[in-house]
C-alpha cells in the first residue's frame, strides 16, 4: 500500500509529490513525523535480548534425563563400580554406539533414560550382577535450527529443547540492519509435539504453542518463498513489531530443533547531509517512497541546506556504474514539480549552502556514501 506522508517546513504547508496547487490536505508537523518514525535497529535488538531473558526456557525433561539422542551426539557413558567400561562415544550417522564387551547398540532415538536402562539389562544379562549405568549428554549435534537472512550472526545452533522465537533470535546476536518487518519460521509437515513440552507451555500464557501445521501458510509470502505443500514446509510469518511488544506475546512462537528461522531482508533508503536526522529508513514490504516522504523521515532540511544542488545517488547492481540524478528540491518542497521516487539502497543527499561538503560526496560516488553508513543508524518506522 502506498505511503501516505504530508510535509510542513518552517511551519508552511507543502503539497504532497505531484500535487500542483488545489485543495489542500491536512498537515503534520516534523515533529509528528519523527513520532512515525519509530526506533533503531540498536532498539529492537536490546529488546530482543531483553525478552529472551524474561521468557527463557526450561528443558522440562532435564529431571527425567529423557533427551532424545540423535546422530553426531557425544555421550558419556560410566558404570559404577565398572571403571574399565566407562567411555566417551560419538553417536555414529546411522545413530549407532560401540562399547567394549556389548559390541554395537543403536542409540539414536532412544531417551538418555531408554539407553541407561538398555544397557543396564545388556550388562545384566550377561557380566554384572546389578549394573548402575549413567548416560550423559556432553554435546548436542543432532537438534539445530537453522537462522539465516538478516541476522547479525546467521548459522546453525543446537538446542535440545524447544526454545521461544526471540531466544533464538537472540542467540543469532539478533537482527542485521537490512531485517525487514517479518520472520518466517519454516518446519517439515506432520511433526509431531512433544507431549511433555505440550503439557508444561500450555500454562504458560507468555509463549505462543500453536505448531505451523495449525496456521500454515499456502501462499507465497512476503520473502517470496513459497511454502505449504509446494515447498514440503509448513510456515507462519511473523511482524517484528508484534514479536517485540509485550503486550502481544502471541508471537513468540516455539522453534523446535529441525526447524529453520528466516528473517526476511528489506530495503533501506539513505538521506544524509544537511537533514536534522541523517540515516537509513526502512522500507516496508521493500515498496518505495518519495523525496518528500524520506525528508519528512529524516525531520526536515537544516537552515544551511542548498536544496537546489541536491543529488540522488541511485544504488547500483555488481557489474552496474554508479549514477547520480540532480534534482531540485527548493521547487520539489514548492510542489513546483513532482517528487521523484527512491528504491531501495538509493541515497539522497542534501549538501550545505558552502558547497564543499557537495564536492566531497561527489567524489565519494554511490559506493563510498553508501560504506560511509555502515555505522548509521537505521530507523524503523
Amino acid at each position: 500500500m502506498p505511503l501516505l506522508f504530508v510535509l510542513a517546513t518552517l511551519g508552511s504547508s507543502v503539497p504532497l509529490a505531484g500535487q500542483q496547487g488545489g485543495a489542500s490536505k491536512p498537515v503534520a508537523s516534523l515533529t509528528d513525523q519523527a513520532s512515525i518514525r519509530g526506533e533503531t535497529t540498536q532498539d529492537y535488538n536490546q529488546k530482543i535480548a531483553e525478552l529472551a531473558r524474561e521468557t527463557r526456557t526450561s528443558d522440562p525433561r532435564s529431571l527425567h534425563g529423557d533427551y532424545q539422542i540423535g546422530p553426531e551426539d557425544l555421550l558419556e557413558i560410566s558404570v559404577l563400580e565398572a571403571p574399565d567400561l566407562n567411555r566417551t562415544v560419538r553417536v555414529s550417522d546411522d545413530g549407532a554406539i560401540s562399547l567394549a564387551l556389548l559390541g554395537s547398540i543403536h542409540a539414536a532415538g532412544l531417551s538418555t533414560r531408554e539407553l541407561q536402562a538398555d544397557l543396564e539389562d545388556r550388562l545384566r544379562h550377561k557380566y554384572m550382577k546389578d549394573p548402575q549405568v549413567g548416560v550423559f549428554v556432553q554435546e548436542t549435534k543432532s537438534h539445530p535450527v537453522s537462522v539465516f537472512g538478516a541476522v547479525e550472526k546467521p548459522g546453525v545452533y543446537q538446542i535440545r529443547y524447544a526454545k521461544t522465537l526471540v531466544e533464538v533470535l537472540s542467540m543469532a546476536q539478533g537482527l542485521a540492519n537490512d531485517a525487514g518487518d517479518t520472520v518466517i519460521v519454516m518446519r517439515h509437515p506432520g511433526d509431531a509435539v512433544d507431549p511433555a513440552l505440550a503439557s508444561l507451555f500450555s500454562t504458560n500464557s507468555t509463549l505462543a504453542t500453536d505448531r505451523p501445521s495449525d496456521i500454515a501458510v499456502s501462499a507465497p509470502g512476503p520473502s517470496g518463498l513459497a511454502t505449504g505443500e509446494s515447498s514440503g514446509t509448513e510456515s507462519i510469518a511473523i511482524n517484528l513489531k508484534d514479536l517485540l511488544d509485550s503486550s502481544n506475546p502471541s508471537s513468540n512462537v516455539l522453534v523446535y530443533p529441525g526447524d529453520l528461522v528466516k528473517v526476511v531482508r528489506a530495503g533501506i533508503v539513505y538521506v544524509v547531509g544537511q537533514v536534522h536526522k541523517p540515516g537509513g529508513f526502512m522500507l516496508k514490504t521493500n515498496e518505495n517512497i518519495s523525496v518528500l516522504q524520506a525528508i519528512a523521515l529524516a525531520e526536515g532540511v537544516t537552515s544551511t541546506s542548498k536544496g537546489k544542488e541536491t543529488r540522488i545517488f541511485l544504488a547500483a547492481g555488481a557489474n552496474e556504474t554508479p549514477k547520480e540524478v540532480a534534482i531540485n528540491l527548493d521547487k520539489v518542497m514548492a510542489g513546483k514539480v513532482a517528487a521523484p521516487l527512491l528504491k531501495p539502497n538509493d541515497v539522497l543527499f542534501i549538501p550545505s549552502s558552502a558547497g564543499k561538503e557537495a564536492l566531497h560526496v561527489l567524489e565519494q560516488g554511490t559506493a563510498g556514501i553508501v560504506g560511509a553508513l555502515g555505522g548509521a543508524a537505521i530507523y524503523r518506522w
